[in-house]
């Protein structure tokens, strides 16, 4: 009641928003959409090896372009267990240049764990769907707060989200294009989004323009990307891999989001995802969507969400029951891949695609956050 009261107070653009935020807190709280229980298993590093030094030559692409479909990554066969472990291996791009190279294994991972999704297909036509339905977030009480406060910028141009004292989520294309490092990787920065103190205030009180926005920019230290993605080209296996870790030079004192292993699109609270980023058409602003999840293959997840180029690496989060502990929480299941163009038979077709987070690919994340400070029991720590 108190929200809706204060909703009457907001300005205009905003009171929908609240209001919004307010429905997808309640709503299904009698059915409780509940986070499912999972075994998580091992990605483990085996062996590490120096690489020849990144060329950091090519500008971040911030559109993926794939020749393969929903219907075609669904056609395709199971990965083995030893492609998984040559998808799951990693490098690691340090902040001096170096480039060390990390074989893994996989421990307690169920073969048939890999499941068939529901047959369907993405209708989508172009990046803003009808009515474009993106909420520009402006104000320092949202802004500053959680989940807002979780989105950042990269100098690359692309969005990401904390997941970490230290750490950023991303996806892959911002920091390398299938085949190197691109060019600012080397000394990649993470954007924390700051408004100005002041704000300019109309007649009624509230402020007439959106505000000016400033970034506390943060070295990056160490960057993880699984092998899947460095494949010579973003192809078919690539897109399932398109997701990268960040570790900053220093620790920041924002809340993160938790990670949690992606549910099935039907068992999505009203099937809808959320996520925030750095728009291109918006500069310097922090836009917020809602839409309905599509189609979805074992790795990867298509929607409807409005989006423009600059909102790749956004964290793709829903808000469910954790029975366990008896609270709802939000947790990032997905990485906002972007904008993908798909040549089927010489026509083109559109999606926006988001890579799930499955049980493979939550042990490993947890493991480039936690492994390396703590024991292995650790992993298990987020989830």
């Amino acid at each position: 009641l108190s929200a809706l009261m204060a909703s009457t107070l907001l300005p205009a653009p905003l009171a929908p928003l609240l209001l919004l935020l307010l429905l997808c807190s309640v709503s299904g709280s009698s059915q409780r959409p509940q986070w499912p229980v999972q075994r998580v298993p091992v990605v483990w590093p085996q062996q590490i090896e120096e690489q020849p030094p990144p060329h950091f030559l090519q500008p971040a692409q911030l559109q993926v372009t794939s020749s393969c479909g929903p219907e075609c990554h669904k056609r395709a066969p199971p990965p083995s267990y030893w492609d998984l472990r040559q998808f799951l291996s990693y490098e690691t791009l340090h902040s001096g240049g170096q480039l060390t190279e990390t074989a893994v294994a996989i421990y307690g991972f169920d073969a048939n764990a890999f499941y068939k999704t529901t047959d369907g297909r993405s209708r989508s036509k172009r990046q803003i769907f009808g009515h474009d339905s993106r909420f520009s977030i402006v104000g320092q009480d949202f802004l500053l707060n959680y989940p807002f406060s979780a989105a950042v910028k990269l100098s690359t141009g692309c969005s990401g989200t904390l997941v970490g004292d230290r750490h950023v989520l991303t996806a892959a294309h911002c920091v390398h294009d299938g085949k190197n490092y691109v060019k600012g990787a080397q000394r990649l920065r993470v954007g924390f989004l700051k408004p100005q103190q002041k704000e300019t205030s109309g007649r009624n009180g509230t402020s007439g323009r959106p505000d000016k926005m400033k970034f506390q920019w943060i070295r990056v230290k160490r960057t993880h990307v699984p092998k899947g993605w460095i494949k010579g080209t973003a192809n078919d296996i690539g897109m399932d891999y398109d997701y990268a870790l960040l570790e900053l030079k220093k620790a920041h004192k924002r809340r993160h989001m938790k990670l949690g292993i992606s549910p099935a699109a039907k068992q999505l609270p009203g099937k809808r995802v959320q996520f925030s980023g750095f728009d291109n058409d918006r500069p310097g602003q922090l836009v917020y969507r809602f839409c309905e999840a599509g189609d979805e293959t074992y790795d990867l997840l298509y929607q409807r969400c409005d989006a423009q180029p600059g909102a790749s690496g956004s964290g793709v989060y829903v808000r469910m029951w954790n029975r366990r502990r008896r609270h709802w929480e939000r947790k990032v299941i997905a990485i906002f891949s972007g904008h993908q163009w798909v040549d089927l038979s010489g026509t083109p077709q559109e999606f926006n695609v988001a890579v799930r987070i499955t049980p493979l690919k939550f042990a490993q994340i947890c493991y480039w956050i936690k492994g390396n400070y703590q024991q292995r029991t650790a992993l298990l720590s987020l989830h």
